[in-house]
């Protein structure tokens, strides 16, 4: 693997965005042509949910297995540079998903994960890529 300049790796890291990802919107898609309507980025919850079904009273969050630490993932790469840095970074990235998971238990709100890994391997199979 091609070792990258550090301007360049600092280019790539502000390109990842935490809103409207591609897997985010995939499932909006996937849930919209399915019937069911929602909210995007409901910041009236703990944590901001990427996804909240009113009528449900579910939260969906659809997380990056990287930032989010998917465990038994391959995404879920371990940086070697700077390793101090990334594990207090991801520490705290769980903590508070934990946290926010807690809150909204405590809210009566029901609460979906789903895994980037999950929604690529969605999108190659056939079945849900004839729904788009």
């Amino acid at each position: 693997m091609k070792k990258k300049k550090p301007l360049t790796r600092s280019q790539n890291m502000a390109r990842i965005k935490s809103k409207n990802t591609k897997p985010e919107i995939y499932i909006r898609k996937l849930l919209y042509k399915m019937g069911y309507r929602y909210r995007v980025n409901y910041s009236q919850l703990p944590g901001t949910s990427d996804i909240f079904i009113l009528k449900y009273n579910t939260a969906i969050f659809v997380n990056g297995c990287f930032w989010h630490r998917h465990e038994n993932c391959k995404i879920a790469t371990f940086p070697k540079k700077y390793a101090e840095y990334w594990e207090k970074k991801f520490r705290r990235n769980v903590e508070s998903d934990i946290e926010v998971r807690e809150n909204l238990f405590e809210m009566d709100i029901s609460v979906i994960t789903i895994w980037e890994c999950e929604v690529n391997r969605m999108r190659k199979n056939e079945d849900c890529r004839s729904i788009f």
